[in-house]
Order: C-alpha cells, then sequence, then structure tokens
C-alpha cells in the first residue's frame, strides 16, 4: 500500500512541470540581467564624461550620473516588462489555438507528430505508434513542443525579467559612479574609465559564456564599446 502511494505521489510530482523552470525562462531572467548591466554601465560613464566636459564641478557630475542611472534603471525596467510581457502574452494565444485546433482538426494535429518523427528518421509505423500514445497521454503539450519548442504551462515572466534588469542595470552603473566619486580628484576620470573596462569586461565575459559565444572576442568588444562610448560623450559635451 505505501508503495503504491510512494508511485502516485512520484507520478503527481512529474505532471506538474509548472514547479520547475525551462532553461529558457532561466535564459530570459540572465538575459536580461546582463543587457541591463551593460546598460547601466555605459548610460552613466557617458553622462560623467559629457557633463565633466561641459564643467569640472564634481557634484554636478555626480548628481547627473546618478540621475541617469535612476532613469535608466527604470527605463530598462519598463522595457524588458512591455518586451517580455508581449512575448509571454503570444504564447498564451498560441496555446489556445492549439486548443482549440485539437477540438476541431485532431486527425491533422495527429499527422503533424507521425511527420516529425519521420522527418528524423524513424519507419512510419514506428511513428504512428509513438504519436498515438503521446496524444492519448498529453496532446497538446505534445503539439506545443512539436511545432513551437514550448513546454506546456510555462512562459516567460516579465516581473522576474524586469527586476533583473532594474538590479543589474542600477548595480552596473554603480561601479563607474562610486569610481568617480571615491577616488582622489586628480585621479578621477582615469579611475571612472578603469571601472567601467573591468564592468564592461565582466558583461563581457557573462553573455560570452551563457551564450557559449567567444569569451575574448565578447570582451574585446565590450571593453571597445565601452571606450567609444566615453570619446563619443566626451566629444560631445566639449562641443557644447
Amino acid at each position: 500500500m505505501l508503495m503504491m502511494l510512494s508511485k502516485k505521489n512520484n507520478r503527481a510530482k512529474e505532471a506538474s512541470p509548472k514547479d520547475q523552470q525551462t532553461i529558457d525562462e532561466r535564459l530570459n531572467s540572465i538575459r536580461a540581467g546582463v543587457l541591463g548591466s551593460n546598460d547601466g554601465i555605459l548610460t552613466v560613464v557617458g553622462v560623467v564624461f559629457s557633463v565633466a566636459a561641459a564643467t569640472p564641478n564634481r557634484f554636478t557630475i555626480m548628481i547627473a550620473a546618478l540621475a541617469d542611472l535612476m532613469a535608466c534603471a527604470l527605463s530598462m525596467a519598463s522595457g524588458e516588462y512591455a518586451s517580455v510581457s508581449a512575448q509571454s502574452d503570444s504564447e498564451k494565444v498560441v496555446v489556445k489555438k492549439e486548443e482549440e485546433l485539437l477540438k476541431t482538426n485532431y486527425p491533422e494535429q495527429y499527422q503533424v507528430v507521425v511527420d516529425h518523427y519521420v522527418e528524423r528518421g524513424v519507419t512510419v509505423s514506428t511513428s504512428e505508434a509513438i504519436a498515438e500514445e503521446l496524444m492519448n497521454k498529453k496532446p497538446l503539450a505534445t503539439i506545443l513542443s512539436i511545432k513551437y519548442d514550448m513546454t506546456l504551462g510555462h512562459y516567460m515572466n516579465p516581473w522576474q525579467a524586469a527586476w533583473a534588469s532594474l538590479f543589474s542595470a542600477s548595480l552596473g552603473g554603480l561601479l563607474p559612479l562610486l569610481a568617480l566619486v571615491l577616488a582622489p580628484t586628480a585621479y578621477q576620470f582615469f579611475a571612472t574609465i578603469m571601472a567601467t573596462v573591468v564592468a564592461v569586461g565582466i558583461t563581457g565575459l557573462l553573455s560570452a559564456k551563457l551564450s557559449n559565444g567567444l569569451v575574448g572576442r565578447a570582451i574585446v568588444r565590450n571593453i571597445l564599446i565601452g571606450v567609444v562610448t566615453i570619446a563619443i560623450h566626451y566629444g560631445i559635451g566639449m562641443f557644447f
């Protein structure tokens, strides 16, 4: 009796995939965090150098950078929320559409599953057997997985992405800001540049690791973008 109850509990756990995040859901938050951090770093350092070129007043530079940091963090968070909400809504529309198709055109949906396995080299008879079993047990989950590479019950979380972006943009922007505030006056801009190089290098490393990209190239690319950003904003400040 105890063994039967244990098996039932195990099946119940397996039948609730909502308790576990998919890799896409986790990567969505990580992506938002990396992008937010990079944006926070570059926008703050851009303001620091554009204002510094126009005025030597350290307090003015700090207030401008702090205001920009807050605006950047909120902007990134709201942008992520709107973008991921749209993606999540699209996923829910697809689910409703496929639910309706299973009711009104089941044979065609069944054939989609059969064709999927035939295209992967499985014989027609075996493909039909697989399709029969899957469509009897979990038809909607099967169709979503095959047609859209989606996991039933898992949608991109806009709040998760928004909070990740808000936190990382704030943290990333604080690095050059703290370097400016804490460094001696004679070295404040050199310290800010070094803090920026280190910060964007780290975000380049993280983005490459998460996407299985080329680490060295990503770091160099991010550093070059950071240096160019500083030069452009400093030039704009000098011009005005």
